[in-house]
């Protein structure tokens, strides 16, 4: 009577089935052979001083492994289910190959909100059972999944939607039945190309300061193992036409390549530092830069995209300078930029009274509010109660202001003085290489430079 067992393979894999109750005292002839439904082959036959291989489907992936009679099968396929059993001669083992094929749509590489679609196909040598299946992901946690049992139980199709860059890593396939007794895990490899580091959809910033914007690629760390090609372009705020920035290539290898494409002087590509970003700078942002800034990827016809939205911010003051006694002047807080739903912006006065703050509507882009007293005001930019940005500006009284001007002109005066008195000390001292005295006098706007008794001159401020 054959020993009958129950033993699971996956495509692709390699399986180990063992030859139990040989008597290695003896010279026997040991034989392994394949039988699916009603055909039968040898796959091998051995003993102590010979081997002889059959014509059995698998013989060629087939080998015995050193110093036992265990049989090795690599490279499995659905085909290859079947009973495997051992004569030696007797007891005759017999073995039920359960295989187990697991494929997914993409090769394992998807592009970040792509759909993993997963197909589970089973065979062997009696009734396909119906299977519980399970799929956990990169955290070791559980997945809920759309199954289509269409062609169940030969076939089960998987689909998980919308992929992040975090789902990249090892996966696993967990196939459950009672009936035969299969639990089985099989793991699969998932590689999402994306953008490995979050960043805010929207970045802030006020006219004058620098910004970067950046992209940065996780296909090194996930090993990517095709090329693509990208490019970074810019849409301009309020304006329908399109800049192309920069492109860029990956190499099999793993190798950024990157080419600035436009003419515009105002935006630098900085030094790679890990080569693997996508970077440009703007040393000194104006209202005109702002827009949306997207990094696109290109792979074999497929496409994905990272959007970054820049605002800026820029207050104002007519007329410039500072405010006269009596005087009005008026206070411009403007953004330039795709601004969020329900954000608005304020201009609030620092110590002041909410009678004296000034709110926009939603989606208005500037606010103005009259001052007719010096203090500091603050513009700021609300989003649901959160302030996104905020920019100052202080209003100065004039004669505040005028005696600035003062002051600046009374150093002005010094200084040309002290010039003065030097180029005639200079001067002087060439006359005639003799000693003279020389004194220097200031008196209602005027400068006298006495060189002796007889000579002076004499300069108008």
């Amino acid at each position: 009577m054959a020993q009958q067992e129950q033993q699971t393979g996956v495509a692709g894999k390699e399986v180990i089935l063992s030859c139990k109750g040989i008597n290695h005292h003896k010279d026997v002839t040991c034989t392994w052979k394949y039988k699916y439904k009603e055909v039968s082959s040898t796959i091998i036959s051995f003993s102590r001083t010979r081997i002889l291989k059959g014509k059995a489907p698998m013989t060629h992936r087939s080998e015995l492994i050193s110093n036992s009679e265990q049989l090795k099968v690599s490279g499995l396929s659905l085909d290859d289910a079947g009973i495997y059993t051992c004569a030696c001669p007797s007891p005759i083992v017999s073995i039920s190959l359960h295989v187990f094929k697991l494929t997914d749509s993409s090769n394992g590489h998807f592009l970040t909100n792509e759909d993993l679609e997963l197909t589970l196909m089973q065979n062997s040598s009696y009734s396909q059972p119906h299977l519980s299946i399970t799929l956990f992901n990169v955290s070791n946690k559980i997945v809920t999944t759309e199954i289509l049992p269409k062609e169940a139980p030969q076939k089960y199709i998987l689909r998980l939607k919308q992929l992040k860059a975090t789902d990249s890593g090892t996966w696993i396939c967990h196939v459950y039945s009672d009936s035969p007794s299969i639990n089985r895990n099989i793991s699969f490899d998932v590689k999402v190309l994306g953008f490995g580091e979050e960043h805010s959809e929207i970045m802030y910033t006020t006219v004058g300061n620098p910004v970067i914007l950046s992209w940065h690629l996780n296909f090194r760390k996930i090993e990517w193992k095709e090329g693509f090609t990208g490019k970074l372009i810019w849409e301009s705020q309020g304006n329908t036409a399109v800049h192309e920035l920069l492109d860029f290539n990956v190499t099999t290898r793993r190798e950024l390549h990157k080419t600035k494409k436009s003419n515009h002087i105002w935006f630098e590509i900085p030094e790679q530092k890990t080569g693997s970003t996508i970077e440009v700078k703007i040393p000194k942002v104006q209202l005109n830069h702002s827009g949306q800034y997207q990094c696109l990827l290109e792979i074999n016809s497929r496409r994905m995209q990272s959007v970054r939205a820049l605002v800026v911010m820029q207050v104002s003051a007519n007329p410039a300078g500072p405010l006269s006694r009596g005087g009005k002047m008026t206070l411009l807080c403007q953004v330039s930029g795709p601004l969020p739903s329900k954000a608005h912006l304020l201009w609030e006065r620092v110590n002041g009274t909410q009678t004296e703050n000034k709110k926009s509507k939603e989606h208005e882009t500037k606010v103005e509010v009259s001052v007719t007293a010096p203090g500091l005001w603050n513009c700021h930019l609300i989003e649901d109660n959160n302030r996104k940005i905020s920019l100052n500006y202080t209003v100065e009284e004039a004669h505040v202001w005028n005696s600035y001007v003062v002051i600046g002109a009374i150093i002005g005066a010094g200084v040309l003085v002290i010039g003065l008195a030097c180029v005639c000390i200079i001067t002087g001292m060439s006359w005639q290489r003799r000693r003279v005295s020389i004194l220097v006098s200031m008196k209602g706007g005027e400068v006298t430079v006495f060189l002796d008794h007889r000579r002076s001159l004499i300069f108008s401020l």
